[in-house]
């Protein structure tokens, strides 16, 4: 027989999808659940998978190399897709496909199976990955090929063979949760009138029903990557699963938006991050501090084609390799610490200091002072306005 490794996560699609390899290619299949940091979700997983007809499943603990060589690069960036999402489905995909790939080369396996659909960004995500990385390897992706034409479907054919999913018609919200976000899409969303139901959210609190007292957290930065929170130094885990327990009690993180598709449709998520949220806000405040006007501003321009490289499934690409040495370099003098904010769903610079700071009192004070010299302004002044003032001589001769 031949082997296929599946992306498991025991949802609708992908518990449907063992049975389904079966009957349709007559393979054994093999899973792979990534552990992201959903937490309890994946205990009952290994039992799941074999009665639903896997040989075999893969349990990776991959928490630690998701927060270093993915959170982190992506906060460097300071990358916002269409200035909203952090991205924190799309560059969770590009590390489970590469894991994919390890066990179906150590297995000795000739697919891969994922449960994406043929609507959505995910599919490019984990297909462009096993191009990348091992382009002999073949890709099967059901919703592409079978009958099932909706969730509802999906669960009727799950109810038939006896297989348990944690979604029911009445509430079928399509969710992926990691260490970084939890995005919701589906159902009543899918109108984008219709405001979020207040039980949706599960990880931050609903901001109205935040502390009426806000709360002051600190953030220290070594080069880019946070280190401590609150003057703790703390490991890459550990610190995001501490920012996010600080964050979601204030309401921060909760993104409703209407997105651009890679496909080319749009579509409508709401995605819970709070610890990412902090974290992101803080680093900018820092880069504010440290960069200088033109590096900052070109970063700032880089950051939306990064940002457009990560949702579009170009994680292992030359392009994205090149823009990650450039903000290396702006990053080794983001040094120091920030002070936030958080109130009700709003995280608000409150401090920051560095050793790097380009900040300098005695430049910029309103007081008196010994290093600047307000008459050297003028003759900027003139040079820098020198092409308007040609160009207003010569209109001024046509009219």
């Amino acid at each position: 027989m031949k082997k296929v490794v599946l992306a498991y996560s025991g949802g609708l699609d992908t518990s449907i999808i063992i049975p389904w390899l079966k009957e349709n290619y007559g393979c054994e299949v093999i899973c792979m659940s990534a552990d992201l940091g959903q937490g309890e979700e994946l205990s009952p997983l290994n039992e799941k998978a074999i009665k639903s007809g896997a040989s075999k499943i893969y349990i990776e603990d991959l928490k630690e190399e998701f927060v270093k060589d993915f959170v982190f690069p992506v906060l460097k960036s300071g990358c916002e897709y269409e200035g909203k999402y952090l991205l924190g489905t799309s560059f969770a995909r590009p590390l489970i496909a590469k894991r994919l790939v390890e066990i179906a080369e150590a297995e000795g396996a000739e697919y891969i199976a994922h449960g994406a659909t043929g609507k959505g960004n995910d599919q490019v995500r984990f297909e462009l990955t096993v191009k990348a990385l091992n382009p002999d390897l073949k890709i099967i992706a059901p919703w592409r090929e079978w009958d099932i034409k909706s969730r509802e479907d999906a669960v009727e054919y799950a109810e038939a063979r006896g297989i348990p999913v944690p979604v029911t018609k009445a509430r079928p919200y399509s969710m992926d949760r990691n260490l970084f976000h939890l995005s919701h899409e589906g159902a009543d969303l899918e109108d984008p009138w219709n405001e979020p139901l207040k039980d949706l959210y599960m990880i931050c609190n609903y901001p109205e029903d935040a502390p009426d007292k806000p709360e002051y957290v600190e953030i220290e930065f070594e080069q880019g990557i946070p280190v401590a929170i609150n003057g703790q130094k703390l490991g890459p885990v550990r610190l995001l699963e501490k920012a996010n327990e600080i964050a979601a009690v204030h309401g921060v993180g909760i993104v409703d938006m209407v997105e651009n598709r890679l496909v080319g449709m749009k579509s409508r998520g709401v995605y819970e991050t709070p610890g990412g949220t902090l974290l992101h806000k803080a680093h900018k405040e820092l880069e504010a501090l440290t960069l200088d006007r033109d590096t900052m501003a070109y970063k700032n321009n880089i950051g939306i084609k990064y940002a457009q490289l990560v949702y579009d499934g170009l994680w292992y690409t030359p392009l994205k390799e090149a823009l990650d040495a450039f903000i290396d370099s702006t990053q080794q003098t983001v040094t120091g610490l920030v002070k936030m904010k958080l109130y009700k769903g709003n995280c608000i610079p409150a401090g920051a200091k560095s050793p790097y700071s380009l900040y300098n009192q005695e430049f910029v004070t309103f007081g008196e002072d010994q290093v600047y010299n307000q008459k050297d302004a003028e003759g900027f002044i003139n040079l820098y306005g020198l092409p308007l003032k040609v160009r207003a001589l010569m209109m001024k001769q046509h009219r």
